[in-house]
């Protein structure tokens, strides 16, 4: 056990001095820049493809090499924190990812670009459960509620207006500023953490009892398994001989790794915090949320690309509705996580998200800002309502020398459950969209009197502007049946996603009550 984690045992009312709450904000600003990069390249993609003559198969994993290193390094983190201590973990991870900030930013090909965003996913990585670890180890219960919320602000929001910076960097500056934006910060944070995060003691020792093989399978599981994830929908999964290779790679590595580590004496990851109940239930909670927090801020600007064809700036506009509910409503949500029951905080706020997520499965083509305004307003009080009692109660009860593994392990949940969600959501859609496709192409018959007035009008809209008139008439009216297939399809994904957070309000009662 830490030193001021053995402290905070001790004197529970006691806050940290304040060299340790500057460390504690440095860290919160890391983790925030670590979870604002995963999108906020997002919107600025064809920007990078163009500067750097990427091919579209190639640009994808500017994107996808950040998140499949960062998936693997967070479980790692607790480790890292034993070893080396917090102070040094945090420091070497914050100073990795500038470094390789600084490095995509002079990147001069897209396979460099590529390698350094996998550095600086790896890197940063460890920046988000170490950050959660320090709150639950230096300060107080009493005062967990507004922390939590903080940190429930910086998880929920990073994602959400992730894409929104990322535009207006992009058409104010260059794509570069992207990454350049990273250094100075991280400079800061670095030397803010180095000097003021000095909250326990390395171990040493633990290296020479690394287990290597360990280390090597849960990187090959979780890699591979982020790569099918990532990669699947678009190439429809199975058919794909490269997707069954790495689905085969992932789960013999997968088997072979919880073997081991359940038999290990000093396992690369301690799986035993699944062993207390109200942990293992809020890890499956912070699954669930990860579908909503990643799923939703990739859903909205598919719709308002595909079918409004919003520019990366009007989407922000729109989304930053999410950001700036949760923004307003965590410190309301901090204090009540203080003194009410927390699984009643955890059940109303699933409830909201299920709700609101559901409002929005009536859509149309003209659907923007005001259409999605008050089911935004209700899902973001129900997303901060969610967070923080479910770090809490996932956290709240183990002991503080299992926080740092535990905490790895509840952020990989999280990222888990959102890199499921968004290969979901890919599949659904294109399924759903053809299953409305046949539905609804039937009804463009010509012997019908409304599509033969319908071909007509096109007709005349284009008479002399093009070859054939008729033939492009049913072609725009083609278009349109799959604009109403694509919105039909969006409205099912919603409504689905709605119900998994209906169907999951029960799992609240398998929870043990915590004093708030």
């Amino acid at each position: 056990m830490s030193e001021v984690a053995a402290g905070a045992c001790a004197r529970p009312d006691d806050l940290p001095p304040w060299p340790q709450r500057i460390g504690f904000i440095a860290a919160v600003f890391g983790m925030f820049m670590a979870i604002l990069d995963i999108q906020i390249v997002a919107s600025s993609l064809n920007e990078i493809q163009s500067g750097l003559s990427a091919s579209e198969d190639q640009i994808s994993w500017v994107q996808t090499s950040y998140l499949i290193a960062e998936i693997v390094m967070i479980p790692l983190s607790g480790l890292l924190m034993r070893i080396l201590s917090t102070r040094v973990a945090f420091t070497l991870s914050c100073a990795g990812f500038t470094l390789a900030s600084l490095g995509c930013a002079l990147a001069s090909s897209i396979e460099q670009l590529i390698v350094l965003r996998a550095i600086q996913g790896f890197a940063g990585g460890a920046m988000i459960p170490i950050t959660q670890a320090v709150s639950f180890s230096i300060f107080p219960r009493r005062v967990m509620g507004s922390v939590q919320a903080v940190i429930g602000m910086v998880v929920t929001m990073a994602p959400s207006i992730g894409p929104t910076v990322g535009g207006f960097v992009t058409e104010s500056l260059s794509w570069h500023w992207l990454f350049l934006a990273n250094v100075v910060p991280g400079v800061l944070v670095c030397w803010a953490a180095w000097n003021f995060l000095d909250i326990d003691r390395a171990n040493y020792a633990l290296a020479r009892r690394l287990d290597l093989i360990g280390l090597v399978l849960i990187a090959v599981f979780l890699g591979s398994l982020e790569f099918v994830l990532e990669e699947g929908p678009g190439d429809d999964w199975w058919a794909s001989d490269l997707i069954l290779a790495m689905s085969l790679i992932c789960a013999a590595a997968g088997v072979w790794f919880f073997a081991r580590t359940l038999r290990h004496d000093h396992p690369i990851v301690d799986l035993r915090a699944f062993a207390n109940r109200n942990f293992a239930v809020g890890a499956g909670m912070g699954f669930i949320l990860g579908i909503a927090l990643y799923g939703l801020v990739y859903l909205m600007p598919l719709f308002f690309g595909y079918v409004r064809q919003f520019s990366s700036l009007q989407i922000g506009q729109v989304m930053f509705v999410t950001g700036l509910t949760m923004f307003l409503c965590a410190p309301v949500a901090g204090q009540l996580s203080n003194h009410l029951d927390l699984r009643g905080l955890l059940f109303l706020g699933l409830l909201l998200v299920g709700i609101g997520t559901m409002m929005n499965a009536n859509l149309t083509v003209e659907s923007g800002f005001w259409q999605f305004f008050l089911p935004q307003v209700v899902r973001g009080m129900g997303l901060i309502l969610c967070i923080i009692p479910a770090s809490r109660i996932a956290l709240g009860t183990l002991p503080p020398a299992e926080v740092g593994n535990a905490s790895g392990l509840f952020n990989v949940m999280r990222n888990l459950g959102g890199a499921i969600g968004l290969a979901l959501i890919d599949t659904v859609r294109d399924v759903r969209e053809d299953f409305h496709w046949n539905q609804l192409i039937p009804a463009i018959d010509t012997g019908r009197e409304v599509v033969v007035a319908e071909i007509a009008r096109y007709e005349a809209m284009l008479a002399g502007s093009v070859p054939d008139a008729h033939q492009a008439a049913i072609g725009m009216l083609s278009r349109r049946v799959m604009e109403q297939a694509q919105v039909l399809a969006f409205n099912d994904i919603f409504l689905w996603m709605g119900a998994i957070y209906l169907l999951s309000v029960p799992l609240v009662f398998l929870l043990r009550r915590i004093e708030a």
